[in-house]
């Protein structure tokens, strides 16, 4: 008895941390999303699924929500290539590129304000880095962050160069573990480097992409700390993520009950594109692995 039990005595301090910390805010935030509730009583009253009505009938919360769309269409596809280039090169393990691992996967473990207080200087329209050197190029100032048709782009750059050093480490990871044996067996068919790299590297490394993709785009739909200090949502909600939203309306309009509402869909959403994924992308990649 003792000798079963002792796996679930191991794992019960981290099974009570993700209880505590993870199912229960869950459980309590899909109960207060058909409450009304605003910080300041104790009263939770029941409204059924009137937070819920008020949140789809909303105007912000579809423009966040297409916003947000768009943003993981571009950000998440434009990593991934790039991450998957630059780890082809990196795979080497001479000193130049050790060292470059090191510098691109940095900005992964740095501060996420600190990196949008740094990028909003150099955006900066009257005092900005770029604006300066444009100038100096006798071109006229850009308004990177006060442009409808330019503030989501910045907010792709700085997101992508932010997360792009984890992508390259993890596709590195999955071109080690491809056999050289492919790679000989290709250069004795005369292969082309480009042919080679479709033809093997990319079939063998699909279960990282897989990987890689699926968190990106959950990652993508959780953005907030960039847009929360580079633009606040704006310029006119052309930044405005679902989070962004989410801690507009109950952290800083103190309406629990539609924030909650919003995790709630927020959450499905999530859910329902793992599984969709899965299906589209699961057996393929599985089978090519």
């Amino acid at each position: 008895m003792t000798s079963r039990l002792t796996p679930y005595l191991l794992i019960a301090p981290l099974l009570a941390f993700i209880a505590v910390f993870t199912y229960i805010p869950i459980l309590t935030s899909a109960n207060l999303s058909f409450r009304e509730w605003d910080f300041l009583t104790d009263a939770k009253p029941w409204v059924g699924t009137e937070n819920y009505r008020l949140v789809l009938s909303s105007s912000e919360f579809w423009n966040s929500v297409k916003v947000t769309a768009i943003f993981a269409l571009i950000s998440v596809p434009l990593r991934l290539v790039l991450a998957i280039a630059i780890a082809s090169y990196l795979v080497r393990e001479a000193l130049p590129q050790r060292l470059l691992r090191g510098a691109l996967f940095l900005p992964s473990v740095t501060s996420t304000v600190a990196i949008a207080v740094v990028f909003s200087w150099l955006f900066a329209t009257d005092y900005g880095v770029i604006n300066a050197a444009l100038a100096w190029f006798g071109l006229p100032k850009v308004y990177w962050l006060q442009d409808p048709q330019l503030a989501l782009w910045v907010i792709i750059l700085v997101n992508t160069w932010k997360q792009l050093g984890y992508d390259i480490v993890i596709y590195i990871a999955g071109l080690q573990a491809i056999s050289p044996d492919l790679y000989d067996a290709a250069d004795v068919d005369g292969g082309k480097r480009f042919h080679v790299f479709r033809r093997v590297t990319v079939p063998l490394v699909m279960p990282t992409t897989y990987f890689l993709l699926v968190i990106s785009v959950i990652e993508a739909f959780q953005v907030f700390t960039v847009v929360d200090v580079m633009t606040r949502g704006g310029p006119a909600g052309a930044t405005d993520m679902v989070v962004n939203l989410l801690y507009r309306i109950g952290f800083t309009l103190f309406d629990i009950g539609q924030g909650s509402a919003i995790a709630v869909l927020l959450f499905i959403l999530l859910i329902a594109l793992a599984v969709f994924k899965a299906r589209v992308l699961g057996r393929k990649v599985h089978y090519e692995a």
